[in-house]
C-alpha cells in the first residue's frame, strides 16, 4: 500500500510525494485511517470521482491504492477526506488539463441552472394559495363585474333629470279688413321652453329599485366567489383523497411483487408452491389497478385545479398536505339559522323581493303624470307690434289611463317572488338537514374505521404477510387478508369523501367555512 504524507503524518516509514504548493497540505493518510479535520462537503468535490482527483494532481497511483470517494465525518455527513475546503476557484487548477476544466465547469453549471428548478419542484401549493389564484385568473368574474358596472350606471340613469325641450315658431302676418285691404304686413315668432318635473317621489323610487340591482349584482359576485373557492377546494380535496388512497393500494401491490419475487427464486418443491406462486402472481397484477385507478382520480383533480387557476392542463402543481380530519359541525339549530341568514340564494330572492316592493310603489306613484313647466315669448308685427310673455304648464289629466294595469302585473311578479322564497327557505332547510346527517353519520364511519377497523386490518395484513413467508397461513386466508385491507381502506376513503362533500354543500348553503375551527 502506497501512503500519502507531508508535515502531519510524522514518524511515518514512506516515501514522500512532492507534490505542487497549492495542494501541498491536502493529504490524506490511508493506512492509519485517520479522518482529516474540516472536511468539505462541496457538491463539485462530492461529484469528481477520487480517481479522476488523483490523476490530474500528477501522483500515480496503483491498483492497491485505496483512495474512497467520501467518509462519514463527526457530523455524520459524507465528505471527501481532504484537509481544508478547496474553494471552487481552484478546481481548474486541481483538475489539469482541457477535458478536466471543461468537465468541472459543466458540472457547476448544470448544478446552478438545476438549482432553481429543483427548488421550485419541491414549492408546495397550499389551499388558500390555490383559491387566491383561481380567483385572479377565473374569466367569468369578469362578467359578473361587468353586471355591477351595468347596474350602477342604471343608477346613475335613474337619478338624472329629464332634457328640457325647447319649441320655436315663426311665420309671416298680414292684417286685411273686411274688403280686403290689406292693413298691415309683418313677422310673428314664438319661443318657449318646458321642463319636465315628476311627480314627489318618483325619482328616488328608481333610485332605490337601482340600488337593489346593484345589491343583486353584488351578491351574484359574492356567490360566484364561493362557488369559485369551494370546487377548488373540492378538487384538492379529491386530489389528497386520491393520493392517499394509492399510496395505500401501492404498498399491497408492492408486498405482492416482493413475495412472487420470492417465491419465483425458491426452487419448486411440487406442483402446490407453483400454484401458489402463480396466484401471488396474478393477484399482483389485479392489485396493480387499484392504485392507477387512485392515481387517475389523483390526476383528474389536478387536471381541474390547472384549468381553475388558469394554468396548462398538464402543468405540474405540488400540492401541500391537506388536512382531511373531519371536524365537529356546529348544531342543526346554528345550522339552520346561519343559512337563512347568509344563504346566497335567499339573500337574492330576499333583495329581489325587496327591489319588486319598490316597483309596485313606483307603479302606484306613476298614476299621477309628470308635469312641464316652462316660460313662452311670443311676437306679432303687423300695423301693430304685440309681445307676449309667460309661463306655461303642461298637465295631463289622468281620466282614463289610471296605470292599473301594471299596477296589478307588478303586484302579482311581488306574489310570485314571495312565494319562490318561502319555497326556497323551506328547500335549504330540508339540504341543511340532509347535508348535516350525511356528513354526522359518515364522520361517525369514518372514525370508527380510523381509529378500530383500518388498524386491525392493517396489522392482520402485515402479520399475514409474515406468517405466510414462514408457512403458518395459507394462501386463501393471506390474498383474502390483503383484499379485505384493500377493501377497508376503500369504505374509509368512500366515508371520508362523501363527508367532505356533505361539508362542501353545508358550506355553499350557509355561506361558512366548516373545514377549521377557526374559519366557523
Amino acid at each position: 500500500m502506497r501512503r500519502w504524507h507531508d508535515h502531519n503524518c510524522e514518524g511515518r516509514d514512506s516515501t514522500e510525494i512532492d507534490r505542487r504548493s497549492d495542494v501541498k497540505n491536502r493529504t490524506w493518510c490511508a493506512n492509519d485511517g485517520t479522518r482529516p479535520r474540516n472536511a468539505s462537503n462541496l457538491f463539485a468535490y462530492r461529484t469528481i470521482s477520487a480517481r479522476a482527483f488523483a490523476s490530474a494532481g500528477g501522483i500515480s497511483s496503483t491498483a492497491d491504492d485505496s483512495f474512497p470517494v467520501s467518509q462519514p465525518n463527526e457530523a455524520g455527513n459524507n465528505a471527501l477526506p481532504i484537509d481544508g475546503p478547496p474553494p471552487i476557484a481552484e478546481l481548474p487548477r486541481v483538475l489539469k488539463g482541457p477535458a478536466q476544466f471543461w468537465k468541472a465547469l459543466t458540472i457547476i453549471s448544470f448544478a446552478i441552472m438545476l438549482a432553481p428548478t429543483v427548488c421550485s419542484a419541491s414549492d408546495a401549493i397550499s389551499l388558500d394559495q390555490l383559491v387566491a389564484e383561481a380567483w385572479a385568473r377565473n374569466p367569468e368574474a369578469t362578467v359578473y363585474r361587468a353586471e355591477i358596472a351595468a347596474a350602477k350606471g342604471e343608477r346613475r340613469t335613474a337619478g338624472e333629470w329629464q332634457n328640457p325641450e325647447v319649441t320655436t315658431d315663426g311665420g309671416a302676418k298680414v292684417v286685411r279688413d273686411y274688403h280686403g285691404n290689406t292693413l298691415g304686413e309683418g313677422v310673428t315668432w314664438t319661443f318657449s321652453a318646458t321642463q319636465t318635473f315628476e311627480y314627489p317621489g318618483r325619482v328616488s323610487l328608481r333610485k332605490a329599485i337601482a340600488n337593489h340591482q346593484i345589491a343583486l349584482a353584488e351578491v351574484g359576485l359574492e356567490g360566484f366567489r364561493a362557488a369559485l373557492a369551494a370546487r377548488v377546494r373540492a378538487a384538492a380535496f379529491r386530489a389528497a383523497l386520491g393520493r392517499a388512497k394509492a399510496d395505500a393500494a401501492s404498498e399491497v401491490a408492492k408486498r405482492f411483487d416482493g413475495l412472487a419475487s420470492v417465491l419465483s427464486r425458491r426452487p419448486a418443491a411440487g406442483i402446490a408452491p407453483q400454484l401458489e406462486a402463480r396466484i401471488i402472481e396474478a393477484s399482483a397484477i389485479s392489485l396493480k389497478r387499484r392504485p392507477l385507478e387512485a392515481q387517475r382520480e389523483m390526476q383528474s383533480a389536478i387536471y381541474e385545479l390547472n384549468q381553475l387557476r388558469g394554468a396548462r392542463i398538464d402543468s405540474p402543481l405540488a400540492l401541500a398536505d391537506v388536512d382531511l380530519k373531519l371536524q365537529s359541525l356546529p348544531s342543526i339549530a346554528t345550522l339552520l339559522w346561519t343559512a337563512r341568514e347568509r344563504n346566497y340564494d335567499i339573500r337574492t330572492r330576499t333583495v329581489e323581493l325587496e327591489q319588486q316592493g319598490f316597483k309596485v310603489k313606483l307603479a302606484l306613484n306613476e298614476r299621477w303624470p309628470a308635469v312641464r313647466v316652462g316660460p313662452f315669448a311670443h311676437d306679432e308685427r303687423a300695423e301693430t307690434n304685440e309681445y307676449q310673455f309667460g309661463i306655461g304648464v303642461t298637465l295631463p289629466l289622468p281620466l282614463w289611463n289610471r296605470n292599473a294595469g301594471k299596477i296589478d302585473s307588478e303586484t302579482a311578479r311581488a306574489a310570485k317572488v314571495e312565494a319562490e322564497l318561502t319555497a326556497l327557505v323551506r328547500e335549504v332547510e330540508r339540504k341543511v338537514a340532509d347535508a348535516e346527517f350525511v356528513y354526522r353519520s359518515r364522520r361517525e364511519e369514518a372514525e370508527n374505521l380510523e381509529t378500530t377497523i383500518l388498524p386491525q386490518m392493517r396489522e392482520a395484513a402485515e402479520g399475514a404477510d409474515r406468517s405466510y413467508r414462514d408457512g403458518a397461513v395459507p394462501l386463501a386466508t393471506y390474498t383474502e387478508l390483503q383484499k379485505q385491507y384493500l377493501d377497508t381502506i376503500d369504505a374509509f376513503t368512500a366515508a371520508q369523501a362523501a363527508a367532505i362533500e356533505a361539508r362542501q354543500q353545508l358550506e355553499q348553503l350557509t355561506a361558512t367555512r366548516l373545514d377549521t375551527e377557526e374559519q366557523r
